[in-house]
């Protein structure tokens, strides 16, 4: 009996967690990116195609149980390619009948004035990024309601972990700390923020496609215990074997680097997010389907392991 089906559009770090645990469970595997060939395990399929603007989603998933949306285009080219590219994965499933779980953020929630996130809040986004998320939500949304797909997402905050590069836990904060040189972030350091742990969102996505109970919602993934971003990098110098040198960005700061890199000039509109506490609950995720997040302590001697190489 031909194993069923798992089609992966993205082949970041997201992308990959889900690769993961789908091989640990088993599953035949397609991953799908346009940018071509990376390194992947024995067993596990890989196109290379441009799936907005064509049928070419369509024609890859006809034998899918599963799709799922890891795609992330980087921040410059969000209001041009992210919309398209999103609805033609969501025409997929719709065509094909699978499942589709898609992978989102918190964008759309705007600031949170220091209240926890949980799925009841009501978007006010107030970054063009987040009307965009919002947009994209909407549309699946609205595609489950009249009964044309069969959809969920999962919402993760600022995530890190092994082969995350580019996050606010990215190479530019960690490959300095485990060099044991002083580390800079964005915002301010001292405020509460929830990260989250990047194989925990490849373990929660599976479960989103595997229970019919999370159709038609989004949840919140769980999370690694919320503590001030400044505690997070001591527990990752700690583990590098480094004593903590750590230092905040301003807004000031931001818009001077910004004016040289277009990435951090991309990422001003988010600053709020370091700006005022920004805590994510998952309580719900956790009761409903019964997955615990990785302890901080594990997950971040794990990934100080990976950037260590």
């Amino acid at each position: 009996m031909t194993p069923e089906l798992h089609v992966i559009f993205g082949t970041g770090p997201v992308g990959m967690a889900v690769m993961a645990e789908l091989l640990r469970k088993k599953k035949a595997v397609l991953m799908i990116n346009r940018s071509g060939r990376i390194p992947l395990p024995n067993g596990v399929d890989y196109m290379q195609m441009d799936v907005a603007y064509s049928d070419n989603a369509v024609r890859a998933c006809k034998n899918a149980a599963v799709i799922y949306n890891c795609t992330n285009p980087p921040y410059h080219l969000w209001d041009r390619e992210f919309p398209p590219l999103h609805s033609a994965i969501l025409k997929a499933a719709e065509r094909t009948g699978a499942r589709l779980v898609i992978m989102e953020n918190l964008y759309e929630y705007g600031p949170t004035y220091g209240l926890p996130l949980s799925e009841e809040n009501k978007p006010a986004p107030c970054s063009q990024k987040g009307r965009i998320r919002q947009e994209m939500t909407r549309e699946w949304m609205s595609a489950f309601q009249e009964g044309r797909v069969q959809a969920t997402a999962g919402r993760a905050s600022d995530f890190f972990g092994p082969g995350v590069l580019y996050s606010a836990l990215g190479m530019h904060v960690l490959k300095p700390l485990v060099a044991g040189n002083t580390t800079r972030v964005f915002g301010n350091p001292d405020l509460l923020h929830t990260y989250t742990y990047v194989p925990d969102i490849g373990r929660a996505l599976v479960i989103l496609g595997e229970r019919s109970e999370a159709l038609g919602r989004f949840w919140h993934i769980p999370s690694p215990e919320t503590t001030t971003t400044r505690e997070v990098l001591k527990l990752f110098f700690e583990a590098a074997g480094h004593k903590p040198k750590i230092k905040g960005i301003s807004r000031l700061g931001v818009n001077a680097i910004g004016l040289f890199n277009p990435a951090v000039k991309e990422s001003k509109e988010m600053l709020y997010q370091f700006e005022q506490p920004f805590v994510m609950n998952h309580e719900r995720f956790e009761k409903v389907f019964g997955m615990a997040p990785t302890p901080l302590r594990k997950a971040v001697r794990e990934t100080v392991a990976w950037f260590k190489g």
